[in-house]
């Protein structure tokens, strides 16, 4: 048994160029699988600590963030996670349909041999986190996997503004998906958009994609609530 005391490593430094960055991934991963539920707020204090770095460079990374719809961010007020309404998740949903059955329509049997093999082995490792239970890493993966379809996309307005939406997407998942329900994991529903794709079937690969969205749109209560007041302490 060593008896070497343990040293505490210093705080590893960050280069100039990549601290907003660091908060920015940091941020946004957590916020999509679920650990910064929607409308949390996110102190710049905190969030500087937590990454050790300045409000400064906090603000830099959240005014990113904002850009991307995924916090929200109002003038005297602290930054909080993106809380969509209904109607907005309602078009979150329209807009997401159209432009992911165009890419994948346009995808179908054009990929490179780099791309299929990523997009064979996210498939793959979610199988694998749906298998072994892993709910969160599951999660995360059939959302990388949307993003990759993005990502393979030559137009690049297309890949921008369909990862924006797959992450809008999971925020509108996060706050009305009907309890029990399993976001964006219907059995074998991936696997058959991606063959269709490989396989050069565009217009399968594009109404699949459509079909897909349709059923996760489907897990959520997207119902009317009512307020629920407490009428003692209104009139108290």
């Amino acid at each position: 048994m060593s008896t070497e005391a343990a040293v505490e490593r210093p705080p590893r430094k960050r280069r100039p160029g990549n601290a907003d960055d660091a908060v920015y991934r940091g941020v946004y991963d957590a916020v999509l699988d679920g650990r910064l539920p929607p409308g949390v707020r996110l102190p710049e204090k905190s969030l500087g600590d937590a990454f050790g770095v300045s409000r400064i460079v906090v603000r830099k990374a959240l005014s990113r963030l904002a850009h991307e719809h995924i916090v929200t961010r109002r003038p005297n007020q602290m930054a909080r996670v993106a809380s969509p309404s209904v109607s907005e998740t309602r078009d979150i949903f329209e807009a997401r349909r159209l432009l992911e059955a165009e890419v994948v329509r346009e995808l179908a049997g054009s990929l490179t041999k780099a791309q299929a093999r990523q997009i064979a082995d996210l498939l793959q490792r979610e199988q694998a986190a749906q298998r072994m239970h892993h709910i969160e890493e599951r999660v995360r993966l059939s959302i990388e996997f949307h993003r990759q379809l993005a990502e393979c996309s030559a137009n690049s307005v297309y890949r921008r503004y369909l990862k924006e939406l797959v992450s809008r997407t999971s925020l509108t998942v996060a706050l009305y998906k009907t309890p029990g329900a399993s976001p964006c994991y219907m059995e074998g529903e991936h696997e058959g958009i991606a063959e269709a794709i490989l396989t050069g079937r565009g217009d399968e690969a594009a109404a699949l994609a459509v079909a897909h969205l349709d059923a996760l749109e489907n897990t959520l209560d997207l119902s009317p609530r009512e307020p629920d007041v407490d009428l003692s302490s209104v009139f108290r």
